[in-house]
């Protein structure tokens, strides 16, 4: 099941490498500019998950605006209607319900992280007005508004910022050497590396 999954998330990844490589590299270059002309302090992991935070827009984007022509659904307005059509472990289960909970995760995840905001609300109010912005977008360009869509879009967005303040208390009962700067960078070079060597 998570095989399936993984290969799914796989896919996207690789159908928005061109877009990505671009907006890196465009990104990338004008962060190193301002750096160096404004002479602002640089500290890498932060850097790094700006840039993830980035790349996760862009196969959002083209998560939510790729036309699926084998997509035969139609709108549903009524809550719990679709997401209880599939079997349990089905491919669509992991595509339609799974997939638009993960697919906001990080979502919940970031914008806690870049807001530094502990309470839930906040996160909750702007997971809901950007799961609602890209149901109505998605009518209009001809694909379909599920309400279901939106309700399992607000659970991943409620999970990543619940992975947010995990990761919060898991950092307060490290030691002083693991919470300092160098020793971040450190982690996501080696995460970096460990990644770039995987693709």
């Amino acid at each position: 099941m998570f095989s399936s999954l993984g290969k799914t998330i796989g896919n996207v990844f690789e159908f928005s490498l061109p877009m990505i490589i671009i907006s890196v590299v465009v990104a990338v270059s004008l962060r190193i500019v301002d750096i160096i002309k404004n002479k602002k302090t640089f500290c890498f992991y932060k850097e790094l998950i700006a840039l993830s935070f980035v790349i996760y827009i862009l196969c959002l984007f083209q998560v939510v605006t790729f036309q699926d022509n084998n997509n035969i659904s139609s709108n549903n307005l009524i809550p719990f209607k679709e997401m209880f059509r599939y079997n349990l472990g089905s491919r669509l289960f992991l595509k339609n319900v799974l997939g638009n909970i993960i697919m906001f995760l990080p979502y919940g995840f970031f914008v806690s992280y870049f807001l530094k905001e502990k309470k839930l609300l906040p996160i909750f109010i702007l997971t809901i007005v950007t799961s609602i912005t890209i149901e109505c977008t998605q009518l209009m360009i001809g694909r379909v508004f599920d309400i279901d869509d939106i309700l399992l879009n607000i659970i991943g967005g409620i999970l990543g910022h619940y992975l947010y303040i995990l990761i919060l208390k898991i950092g307060d009962m490290c030691p002083k050497v693991f919470q300092s700067e160098w020793f971040l960078n450190l982690v996501s070079i080696i995460l970096l590396v460990g990644l770039i060597t995987l693709l």
